[in-house]
């Protein structure tokens, strides 16, 4: 009984990283069109929030889970798909570290231009493509370490000697 609950909370888990992302990448660039700050200061408050209600319990089920499961089937962590996955995994979470503490830096200026009525800075602006940069390669990323755990496709047969 305990592999089906591991595979359903590691599909969960998978789940919600990928639509946590998305829904925040969209709602983000809409908040961001809008030009209204006071939608805008709302938003950069709500990814921040969301961050750490649904993404970043996530990227803690998906490794659990995952190498529990690996485990369990006696496959070891470095062979492949699970080795590539992991590092794709990491990858993904370090150009996504930096997009967090920009969210948080993003939305205290928000929030400073909205309660003195200003524009927001440039700063703001630069932030803002910064963690599209490092937002967009880090979904990509997640969604190719999706379909190689999916495949079971590895580049190569170790990624760790």
């Amino acid at each position: 009984m305990l592999v089906p609950i591991l595979k359903t909370l590691h599909v969960f888990g998978a789940v919600l990283f990928l639509g946590a992302g998305m829904m925040t990448a969209w709602y983000k660039v809409r908040a961001d069109r809008s030009g209204d700050l006071r939608v805008l200061t709302w938003y950069q408050r709500e990814i921040v929030r969301a961050d750490w209600l649904f993404t970043a319990p996530s990227a803690v089920i998906l490794p659990v889970t995952g190498l529990w499961l690996a485990n369990i089937y006696g496959i070891p962590w470095n062979q492949g798909w699970v080795g590539w996955g992991l590092a794709g995994f990491l990858v993904s979470g370090v150009l996504w570290l930096p997009a967090v503490w920009l969210q948080i830096r993003m939305r205290q200026m928000a929030e400073h231009a909205l309660k003195h009525d200003e524009e927001l800075p440039a700063l703001f602006h630069r932030m803002n493509r910064i963690w599209m940069a490092l937002g967009i390669p880090a979904f990509l990323l997640a969604i190719f370490v999706i379909w190689m755990m999916v495949a079971k496709w590895s580049p190569t047969a170790s990624i760790f000697p």
